[in-house]
This record gives structure tokens, sequence and C-alpha cells, in this order.
């Protein structure tokens, strides 16, 4: 196994959490936060929560935000106190999870390669009838060239991959409003691979 392999047990995701907490916001966030305006109490879902980061900066935009995110013991860890009124947490897997509340907001972060190839589908088809008429799509997909992709060691479908094409036919109906591709070696909490990714925001017609 590479130092890189994910794991996919609920410890794993524990450890991984702990260490999230001093990160900042990710662009990808920030982005359609910006798009969508203040919340004022519409919906948000934010799936594979992790630390909160993310659900934490929604809330504080004025959304109420459903969190889907597995590692009970270290969810949601960033999310004040005082925010949590408006924050319901789930306690699964996204492909657990299903169906999803209707939501002007769907917030993917690093979540839904982490998707069995066998589920994707379905989760991908309960993502796009979550979205109401209007609502914003913010995702993170994993490309072809990632180095798990190409890692004997992670099982035959265990994560999901897609190429640009395979990325434009999921957003087909939908108005894209940015579709960024990286394809480098960056950083990780356990040092540097090779990352393909796709980072998308789109939204549904009114």
């Amino acid at each position: 196994m590479t130092d890189h392999t994910p794991r996919f047990d609920l410890a794993h995701w524990n450890a991984y959490n702990t260490v999230q907490g001093t990160r900042p916001v990710r662009a990808l966030c920030q982005r359609v936060l910006a798009l969508a305006g203040p919340g004022t109490r519409r919906i948000a879902v934010d799936l594979g929560a992790g630390a909160g980061i993310e659900t934490a900066a929604m809330l504080t935009a004025g959304w109420r935000v459903t969190a889907i995110e597995p590692a009970a013991d270290t969810a949601l860890t960033a999310v004040p106190d005082s925010d949590r009124p408006a924050l319901a947490h789930r306690p699964s897997f996204v492909q657990d999870a299903l169906p999803l509340p209707h939501a002007d907001l769907v917030h993917a972060s690093y979540a839904l390669p982490f998707v069995p190839v066998a589920d994707f589908d379905r989760v991908w088809k309960a993502v796009r009838e979550a979205l109401l008429p209007g609502g914003y799509l913010a995702v993170t997909l994993f490309g072809p060239n990632d180095a798990w992709a190409q890692d004997p060691s992670i099982a035959p479908g265990r994560l999901t991959f897609h190429s640009r094409a395979d990325v434009e036919r999921l957003l087909d109906g939908l108005d894209v409003v940015d579709l960024d591709e990286k394809d480098r070696e960056d950083r990780t909490t356990r040092g540097t691979k090779h990352w393909h990714v796709f980072e998308a925001i789109a939204r549904r017609a009114k």
C-alpha cells in the first residue's frame, strides 16, 4: 500500500477530520456561496462534510444545512454552538443517506469520488433530484490521471473517476457556471500526490 492510498473505515475518516480544523474554507465553497448570495434560511446540503469547515461557512452565510458525514466522532467540530440550531447531521456515507432533502445548494467537495462505482449513478440522480429550481451545485470529481486511479492496491470500483466528457455529460441540462480541471502534483495531509480533479459549479434553471 502506498503512502497516499486512502482507506475507507471510520477510523481513517475520524483521523482525517481531526487534522482539518485549521485549514481555510475551500475555494469551491467560497465561490458558490458568493454566487448564491446570502442564505436567508434557504436549505443547503453538504456531502462529506468532515469537520464542518465548509458547513460552518454556509451557516455563517445564513443557510440551514443538512450535513452528511459518517465519522460521527469527529464530525462538524468546526461548527460553533451558536450556529447548530440551523444544522442537521446525518451520520452516514453519502450512498447510504438517500434521498437527500430538496435544497437551493448542494455542495460536495472531495466526497463524490469516494462513492463506489456501483452506487455512483443513483447518488448522482439523487443529487440532481435534490436541486431546487434556481439552485446551485458545487462538486469535486476525480479524473482518470489521478494517482489513485493508477494504484493497484485500491480495489477496482472502490473509487469513481470521470473523464472530462463524463463530467460534461453529468452536468448536461444544468447551466454550467464554472468547470475547472487540475492535473498536477499537489499536497495532501500525508505529503504530495498527483491529483486529477474537476471542480464544477452549475445551476438548475429557475
